[in-house]
């Protein structure tokens, strides 16, 4: 059972650790890294590509790193992407009108819950206000 165990583990090992280190300039590879965690997993839709495995995910890994050796920059290969796969491979969709209720709707929730909390407060307060006063009228 320990040796199953071990060898799972050591199987394991490779590709936990394994390093995304595609480029031997510095630059290259910080702009892949840092591309790689602003794109969407497609097929997983709540990761970035970096973190997923999905063959589609490793596909786009692969244009990326091939586009920046091709020496396109972090703006083209956005638009490329965008342009094939629309906004939603973007991690962080721009501010448009089609994603304004995205971006203002945690404000929205939240101002909607603040109103019904301040509602509820008055309401409680208005009912114990109405029943000290009707407690105060039957003690004379």
């Amino acid at each position: 059972m320990m040796r199953s165990l071990m060898l799972v583990l050591l199987l394991a090992m490779p590709t936990a650790f394994a390093a995304e280190n595609r480029f031997e300039d510095p630059q290259k590879q910080e702009r892949y890294t840092q591309l790689i965690n602003e794109l969407r997993c497609l097929v997983c839709q709540n990761q970035t590509i970096a973190d997923s495995n999905a063959d589609l995910a490793n596909d786009l890994k692969d244009k990326v790193a091939g586009m920046i050796h091709d020496g396109k920059s972090n703006e083209e290969i956005i638009i490329f992407l965008t342009d094939r796969y629309g906004d939603f491979v973007l991690y962080r969709p721009p501010v448009q009108p089609n994603t304004w209720l995205l971006w203002a709707g945690p404000a929205l929730l939240l101002g909607a819950g603040l109103l019904v909390f301040g509602f509820t407060l008055r309401r409680r307060a208005a009912n114990a206000d109405r029943e000290e006063i009707t407690d105060n009228g039957e003690n004379t």
